[in-house]
């Protein structure tokens, strides 16, 4: 090859390799990185403490440009257990778990174990809870029954209302639960929806817990070993979720009399003599509410044949029901928490457990109810 020609090459070369360079070097001013040093925890699962000595020697670099900041609480109509003010001040440098729920949810109170152990193993360490009350229904938004439910449950972290899902909407939320755990600066590190993994969780949590020591200087010592909780174990198949509000059933009726649902009238029910798993069927006058149902003659009945371990319905207004299962008075064996002697007395706006057998299986429930009654969604487990 002519030199001329093999000069020509390398300046073609260094000055692609130049321009290269200038042009990655703006991009990147671009993108701003922030670096954080936190430690590395070398202890096993189950050790009772981080060693002091090694965690302020080893650190780990965590780039957190790469996570979203949390949102702020926004639109919230009430508080529980806290202030605005002291809500405020107590984020301040904080592990922050946010967690939505709402209260007649089945799957958000068998977490609520989990978060209370939580809460009391690590709120002295830096973490703090944040429930996020974010209502299913209307009645839900009343802070009274909020304030029942904090109370029932034992829940003694802050709770927040979030009425018309300002919060849960810039958080991009769509589930109860849900869980955003958040680091002392303020990122999201950790997400998980529904139940289950909570050693997963635990483990975001101490080690956010032991950077946030790190960062502002602390020295605190965190417990790595894990709460030992019971999980809750779902059958291989169950009933789904069955709504009786009309505007709830889009891509989902599963009632299963003829007369269908009829928003905002008034329908006299009658049960088929053939009754499909997995549909529920009413008997009686039913008023066709957005979100429930109202019986509205003297009495009324509703038949569920299903398959699951236990059977939930959040119900409204006072009211004694009857429950049947398989054509028979309930045995002791397979009441659920709220019934008594084969009735369930219905006085608040909440969950009500009517069966609670020992193990999942195909049943027929009949629930015989009074005028007035009220019932929002059939749910299992």
């Amino acid at each position: 090859m002519r030199t001329e020609i093999k000069t020509a090459i390398i300046i073609a070369i260094v000055v692609s390799v130049g321009i290269g360079g200038i042009g990655y070097y703006f991009t990147t001013l671009d993108k701003p990185k922030v670096v954080t040093q936190v430690p590395t925890n070398n202890n096993k699962q189950g050790s009772t403490n981080v060693d002091s000595s090694a965690s302020s020697t080893k650190t780990t670099q965590i780039d957190e440009s790469q996570y979203p900041i949390a949102p702020d609480l926004t639109g919230i109509s009430g508080y529980v257990n806290t202030t605005p003010e002291n809500l405020k001040a107590a984020m301040k440098d904080k592990v922050v778990l946010y967690d939505f729920w709402t209260y007649s949810c089945i799957n958000c109170i068998r977490t609520f174990p989990y978060l209370k152990a939580w809460n009391e193993k690590y709120s002295d360490k830096g973490l703090l809870i944040i429930g996020v009350h974010s209502p299913e229904f209307e009645f839900e938004k009343d802070i009274n029954n909020v304030k029942m439910a904090v109370a029932k449950y034992g829940l003694q972290y802050p709770v927040v209302l979030d009425n018309d899902h300002a919060t849960w909407n810039a958080f991009g939320n769509r589930y109860w639960p849900a869980e955003y755990l958040a680091d002392s600066t303020g990122h999201i590190r950790h997400t998980h929806f529904g139940e289950g993994d909570y050693n997963e969780t635990e483990k975001a949590i101490q080690q956010l817990l032991d950077e946030r020591s790190q960062r502002l200087g602390l020295g605190i010592n965190v417990d790595q070993s894990l709460v030992n909780i019971k999980e809750h174990q779902f059958a291989n198949q169950q009933t789904p979720e069955l709504y009786f509000g009309y505007s709830f059933v889009t891509g989902r009726s599963f009632i299963g009399n003829s007369e269908g649902f009829k928003p905002e009238e008034t329908v006299s029910y009658s049960l088929p003599s053939d009754l499909q798993q997995d549909h529920f069927y009413l008997e009686g006058q039913w008023q066709n509410l957005a979100d429930s149902m109202k019986l509205v003659s003297q009495s009324g009945k509703i038949v569920l044949p299903y398959f699951a371990k236990d059977v939930h319905i959040v119900a409204a207004n006072k009211a004694d029901l009857h429950i049947l299962l398989d054509g028979n008075p309930i045995s002791a064996s397979d009441a659920g928490a709220d019934v008594q002697n084969g009735t369930v007395h219905v006085s608040e706006n909440r969950l009500y457990n009517l069966v609670s057998s020992s193990t999942a299986g195909s049943h027929t429930l009949t629930i015989t109810a009074q005028s007035g009654f009220q019932i929002y969604t059939f749910t299992f487990g």
